[in-house]
């Protein structure tokens, strides 16, 4: 059962980083195409500035999900690993319990956000409700919530292959060497 929940967490994991990824690419594209119709073509494109911003949001809270997930965000270790071991350990189990309120107020608050805007559209992309480009704050908490949770019952898992791919142990970068 636990290897089954964890691979399935492992398959949220990989979406966030493909996503958000692909969002980078995506943007990478967008904002030079931007470029060129304003300055070489003469009239500038109206939609890739604001949907390289959307984009730039669902990179920002998917990959923040991802990175929670990795123990490779900033945020939540900063101030743990520099106390004695002994305080470590409940403050730890802090942070987690504020982490989890925090994505369960982006989940809450950000539904009510999406639901209150739907109706609303960006100026220069008509077709586009505004609460729709919200929805990267529910999911993002969502997913957040999901890997919070996962740590505080399952432990750590950013020692996992899918999450440390090219990440090897010290002795097998000696043994490589060694060949």
């Amino acid at each position: 059962m636990k290897d089954s929940i964890l691979r399935a967490l492992d398959a949220l994991y990989l979406a966030c980083i493909w996503i958000a990824g692909g969002c980078i690419v995506l943007m990478s594209l967008f904002i030079p195409w931007g470029i060129f119709t304003r300055y070489v073509m003469g009239h500038g494109s109206q939609w890739p500035e604001p949907i390289s911003i959307l984009l730039m949001v669902v990179f920002s809270f998917l990959g923040a999900a991802a990175a929670y997930r990795a123990n490779a965000h900033i945020a939540v270790a900063m101030l743990t690993d520099r106390l004695p071991a002994a305080a470590q350990r409940p403050l730890r189990g802090t942070v987690h319990l504020l982490m989890l309120a925090v994505s369960v107020f982006m989940l809450v608050y950000g539904i009510k956000l999406c639901v209150g805007t739907w109706g609303q559209s960006i100026p220069e992309l008509t077709w586009l409700p505004v609460g729709l480009t919200y929805m990267p704050v529910p999911i993002g908490g969502l997913v957040t919530a999901v890997f919070v949770l996962e740590h505080m019952l399952l432990g750590s898992q950013a020692r996992r292959p899918v999450v440390t791919y090219d990440w090897m142990p010290q002795e097998a970068v000696q043994a490589e060497g060694n060949l």
